[in-house]
Order: C-alpha cells, then structure tokens, then sequence
C-alpha cells in the first residue's frame, strides 16, 4: 500500500511571543510539526507495518521557511520512507482550500499513491477542513474522525467511534482519510532512528501555484486580559461557601 501522509509545518506555539499591542511575534518561534499530525504519521507507519511492501511517504506545502534538517529529520525518523516538501510564500497564510489545492497539485510530484492520511486539525486554524477539501479535489471518497485503521482488499477498514455507536467504514481506494489524536500515540525516534533519518530521500521544491484564499487573514492578536475581581471568600466566614458560589454563578 502506498501511503502518503500531509502534514502541517508551523512554528512552535510555545516559543510565541505578544507585542504591546497584542501582535504576535513569531520571530523566535521555531517549527514543528502539528502536533496532530504526528499521530497520523503514527498511525500511517503502524498501517505499513502490517502490509509488507508498503511505503510511507510524508507531504507538506507551505512557505520556504519549513525547509529546515531538523524538521525533516524530526519526520523521517518516525518510520516515514520518503519526504516531499512543496513551497511557495504565498502559502504562508493558506486557508484550508488553498492548503488543499496546494496538496492536490503537490501529490503529482509524490508519485503514485492509495490513501491520503491527514490529522485531525492543525494546531494554530483547527478548521478539520483540508482533508475534506483535498478529497473534493481529487475527486475520491473522504472519511474522518478514524480511530484505527486496518488494510483490506483494496480498501481501509475505518473505524469510527461516535456519540452513541462505534462505526465500521470500508473505504475503497484511492481515498483521503483523517484520523484522531486516539488513533495511534506518536513514538519518540531514537538515536539510531534519527541518524539514519538523514539518510533518507528528501525532495523539497518550489511550487507554482496560484493561492485561492477564501478566507482573508486580517490581523492576529492575543485576547486582551480579563481583569481579575480580586474578592476573596474566607472558608471561616459564615455562608462564605455560598457567597462563593453565588459569586461564581454571577460570573458564569
């Protein structure tokens, strides 16, 4: 089975900083991998492991800025064959259309392919939308929310567990398929794992192709701070349980 796995590149949310006015500065911030998309990646090696002769190959489309070793080394060193990196600035701030379409003309170059495995959400948009949209794209079935993954006959057996119900979904290939965090826990690479990442092929190249944003990106700020209340209910006090509670109900 060939498995291609599109990840997110996007910098660390814990090294973001907040200006005076609220402006974020993601000057010191260093990239990694969404966080949601590690599980996918997880989730695709674990699928390849059961399937002799599969492969699993890792795409990701943004700004020139995510072509850094570390991070790609960071990739293959998570049981990921082959490593493709599609750029282009225009990307910097995509939208999960333009993300999509950017993955749709990407995957060209990938080669060969039977299932598209995506996160669940990225970590800074969260909009659990580009999996759907790349499916629409390439014109092949889409299912999201898996909790695990099994190979078939020509298909993916999903399953999905919902609010009252676990799902069981055969997939025909080819066919785009995004997982839940539950779906596979990241391993953490060894040393061995990541000296050997660097031996592994890595294609990164420039992209041409034109964003189609729907959304526009305006300006993003941090939440300006609620002011504290600064009441204080001494347990001592006489009904300061219910004072508390009345207070608390009032905020709500």
């Amino acid at each position: 089975m060939r498995i291609v796995v599109a990840v997110k590149i996007l910098p660390d949310s814990k090294d973001l900083r907040a200006g005076n006015d609220g402006a974020l500065d993601f000057s010191h911030a260093r990239n990694v991998v969404s966080e949601y998309d590690l599980n996918a990646i997880e989730a695709a090696a674990q699928l390849a492991a059961s399937q002799e002769g599969s492969t699993v190959k890792v795409l990701s489309v943004g700004p020139a800025s995510i072509d850094e070793s570390k991070v790609k080394k960071n990739i293959l060193s998570r049981g990921v064959d082959e490593l493709y990196f599609a750029t282009n600035d225009a990307l910097e701030h995509a939208d999960a259309r333009a993300t999509a379409q950017a993955l749709s003309l990407a995957l060209q170059d990938v080669g060969g392919w039977d299932v598209v495995i995506c996160g669940d959400g990225s970590d800074d948009f969260y909009a659990k939308q580009v999996d759907a949209q790349l499916a629409a794209t390439l014109n092949v079935p889409c299912v999201n929310g898996a909790t695990l993954l099994q190979a078939g006959d020509g298909c993916i057996v999903v399953e999905r567990v919902l609010e009252d119900v676990v799902e069981t979904v055969e997939v025909p290939l080819p066919a785009v398929i995004s997982v839940q965090p539950s779906v596979a826990v990241p391993r953490t690479p060894s040393m061995k794992d990541i000296l050997a990442a660097g031996k592994k092929p890595m294609h990164v190249a420039p992209l041409d192709v034109a964003s189609e944003e729907t959304v526009e990106w305006v300006e993003c700020k941090v939440p300006e701070p609620t002011p504290r209340k600064k009441q204080i209910c001494h347990v001592s006090d006489e009904g300061a349980i219910a004072s508390f509670a009345a207070s608390l109900k009032a905020a709500l």
